[in-house]
């Protein structure tokens, strides 16, 4: 993609050279659509009405002041998992040859991305930009089952069967569709819900992974994953397998309708309060959730560098972003502008963040959900973030087949 001409001043042929400058902007404006048309048919995009329109990085407010270094390094492992057909994949190998020199500095960083990537700001959205946060439980658990941790986290059960694909997963719980069901002798049944699965439905099949308090499993389901302390001071890293296809439903949004909670207490912290105060109460309250997440434990090398997403590498605290894959292909350049969220350092948030992980809720094509890491700590700033926010879609400049 060419770059603005920051010369100002007439000079000789300056006619033909506009002329030029012209065409040349009128094949880097085809050169964008083909790019553009082939990052969204990789994800399916089936909307219409929202374009991506070419911007100057001096457009982006916050862009000079980032840290563009810790992006490349969450990007770098994005590449990993890139196909070689893939419209990234010119700036994928652009991305390792230069960490193959060493470390990679935050201007030669902000460089890189610059020299391979045209940001977009997203047109015609139908509705406001917004991000969220989510984390990495720390929770205690146990291998055997107690009156102290008396609920299973359960493996993928062999007789589940996904109808849908992930990249679709939040527009179709969205419009309550299905998107698993079970195998039964008669054909595909709905696969149980979270009353059933927690009534017995699984029990003795073997699918147990580890045991936990029931208020702690639920949350940890809706973050996706968790990390459980066992009494021996070892550690079990659980991280997403599947889920049971059943439509996800916001307890806290339900507590609200139903009159049992304030806004300002419905905190994670007041929702577990509130559960734990009548266990038959809070049973059924979590039943109203009928979506049921599944594990699989990462054994070795596959966990110890964090949570792994949805596009199969570990997320990176503050710069892993869980996006709508039916408007973003993941391992893409994501800059977020959400000036009434601050960061880690009380700044506003602007910050060059990647397109690596998805969730049930985040629909919409400018919509987020920024990673902060594992932990309480996490969890407190995870559970504060919610502010508008506006996207810059960092598309590759070089397309195959352009």
């Amino acid at each position: 993609m060419s770059r603005p001409n920051r010369r100002t001043e007439p000079y000789p042929g300056a006619a033909s050279f506009y002329g030029a400058i012209a065409a040349a902007l009128l094949l880097a404006a085809i050169a964008a659509t083909i790019a553009i048309y082939l990052l969204l048919r990789e994800t399916r995009v089936e909307e219409t009405g929202i374009s991506f329109e070419p911007v100057t990085f001096a457009d982006i407010e916050g862009w000079q002041d980032d840290d563009q270094a810790a992006a490349f390094q969450a990007l770098l492992r994005s590449c990993g998992r890139m196909k070689r057909d893939s419209a990234s994949a010119e700036a994928c190998a652009a991305a390792r040859d230069l960490a193959a020199h060493g470390q990679v500095s935050r201007d030669a960083a902000r460089t890189f991305f610059e020299t391979q990537y045209t940001p977009n700001r997203i047109v015609g959205a139908p509705n406001k930009g917004l991000v969220t946060g989510y984390y990495e439980p720390e929770i205690d658990g146990a291998r055997e089952k107690s009156d102290k941790f008396p609920a299973a986290a359960y493996g993928r059960p062999d007789d589940l069967v996904s109808v849908k694909p992930d990249e679709t997963r939040a527009s179709d719980s969205a419009a309550g569709v299905l998107t698993s069901m079970r195998k039964a002798p008669d054909g595909l049944v709905p696969f149980y819900t979270r009353e059933e699965i927690d009534k017995g439905a699984l029990a003795g099949k073997g699918l147990e992974l580890v045991y936990l308090d029931p208020v702690e499993l639920f949350f940890m389901q809706v973050q996706g994953s968790g990390r459980v302390r066992l009494a021996d001071g070892t550690h079990l890293r659980l991280g997403y397998s599947t889920k049971n296809g059943h439509p996800y439903t916001s307890i806290g949004k339900k507590m609200l309708e139903l009159g049992e909670g304030k806004p300002k207490s419905m905190t994670m912290q007041g929702i577990k309060e509130w559960l734990r105060a009548d266990k038959e109460r809070g049973n059924k309250m979590m039943w109203e959730n009928k979506s049921y997440v599944f594990f699989r434990l990462l054994d070795g090398k596959e966990g110890e560098d964090g949570p792994i997403g949805a596009q199969g590498v570990s997320l990176t605290p503050g710069r892993s972003l869980a996006v709508d894959p039916s408007f973003h292909a993941l391992g893409l350049p994501v800059f977020v502008a959400a000036p009434e969220l601050k960061d880690e350092t009380r700044a506003p948030f602007h910050r060059l963040m990647i397109a690596q992980d998805v969730g049930s809720a985040i629909k919409g094509v400018e919509r987020g959900d920024i990673y902060w890491g594992s932990g309480d700590d996490a969890g407190a700033i995870a559970g504060k973030t919610l502010a508008p926010a506006q996207f810059f879609v960092l598309l590759p400049d070089a397309t195959p087949g352009v």
